[in-house]
């Protein structure tokens, strides 16, 4: 059939959105004139930036990457500056950990920095790690005195940013952690595509055999809008209970099914089982996918003086991306519905497309192994 072959020429494309964009994270801990740092840096980033895999067997043992700390730290620290109340801070290695994120494995710089005397109450940082080698790359900091956190987000555009460490009300939180949630639903591919598997077959209607383009837009609008807000409501509530310790469930547990739901969303377009109420099959799984948008706010680090603030605006930036993406996606489909482009190669090859990216998600994380390139 044709969209086999739009489904293996898309597949191409979509391998290389197959895992998390690169991030590191950045904890920046002030006590009085002190300053004592923490660096979690995926070995994935550290072996494309500096090589970690001495035999090249593709794995990256502790002995192989403590023989490297000394080349990891001078690597790192000099792609990081900061300065307390204007004066640049000396930073030095205090230790090497090994920690892992729901993405994988991470290795962790300890510092801490000489500052000069007198309480620190303004912070200036310059970070530009692997932006030479990967431009999407972001740092997430996360800058903390007594029961205060402060959250920021580096890129090459604002690489450099500063902060003061007064007493902060609830909008920064609730604006700072928006503009996350906003990021990573759009890095967030898997999410992403178990939306448009859902969306597809909006612009559509199934007569029994056959899908057929929709006559009227109010009823599309309708169905998109009932998909959207189950999947919202579903995945805020997994996303509350997880992130204030009420449910806590296995990473790869969780990764599992969210590539699982993806893999069933696509193949529904395909082989029909459900054509009425898909907003429930969106509610089912988006608690699901709840869980994994918490293990990403896990990454960020709520803060504790500013929890219901930080928690609102994470999950209003994940709605606002999620609207943006919808906005873009449904007027292009409804004014293409019509044509075989749509019904062929978009719906059909995309759907085929989709599942078997996703099928390759799940086999990696079911397994724990490497199938797709990147």
């Amino acid at each position: 059939m044709k969209w086999v072959g739009a489904a293996l020429l898309a597949l191409a494309s979509l391998g290389a959105l197959a895992h998390k964009p690169s991030d590191s994270y950045l904890s920046l801990e002030i006590e009085g004139a002190r300053l004592r740092g923490r660096w979690d840096i995926a070995l994935r980033d550290l072996e494309y930036a500096i090589g970690l895999d001495e035999n090249g067997d593709s794995a990256i043992t502790w002995g192989e990457l403590r023989r490297r700390h000394g080349e990891l730290a001078a690597y790192a620290l000099a792609r990081l500056e900061v300065s307390a109340n204007g004066r640049p801070c000396a930073l030095s290695p205090a230790g090497h950990q090994v920690d892992r994120h729901s993405d994988g494995t991470y290795a962790v710089l300890l510092f801490r920095g000489e500052c000069g005397a007198g309480e620190i109450h303004a912070v200036g940082v310059g970070y530009r790690l692997f932006f030479d080698l990967d431009p999407t790359h972001r740092g997430l900091l996360n800058l903390s005195r007594a029961s205060h956190t402060r959250a920021a987000a580096f890129s090459p555009e604002h690489s450099k940013q500063e902060f003061t460490l007064a007493e902060e009300g609830w909008l920064t939180p609730l604006y700072a952690y928006a503009r996350e949630g906003v990021w990573h639903i759009w890095i967030g591919i898997d999410h992403v595509l178990f939306l448009i598997s859902l969306l597809l077959p909006a612009v559509l209607v199934f007569g029994g055999r056959a899908w057929q383009a929709a006559p009227r837009f109010a009823p599309v609008f309708r169905d998109v809008f009932k998909v959207v807000t189950a999947f919202t409501v579903a995945h805020s509530i997994t996303l509350s209970l997880a992130a204030l310790a009420v449910i806590e469930l296995p990473s790869r547990l969780v990764e599992s099914a969210i590539a699982f739901s993806v893999v069933l969303a696509a193949l529904n377009n395909l082989w029909t089982v459900v054509w009425r109420g898909r907003w429930l099959v969106a509610f089912a799984f988006g608690l699901i996918h709840g869980f994994g948008f918490a293990s990403v706010l896990a990454d960020l680090g709520l803060p504790r003086h500013a929890l219901l603030p930080a928690l609102v605006g994470f999950n209003l930036g994940v709605e606002a991306g999620q609207l943006v993406i919808v906005a873009v996606f449904l007027p292009l489909a409804y004014g293409l519905r019509y044509g075989w482009f749509y019904r062929r190669l978009v719906f059909a090859g995309g759907s085929a497309a989709i599942a078997l990216v996703a099928a390759l998600w799940l086999a990696e994380r079911l397994f724990d192994i490497k199938v797709l390139p990147v």
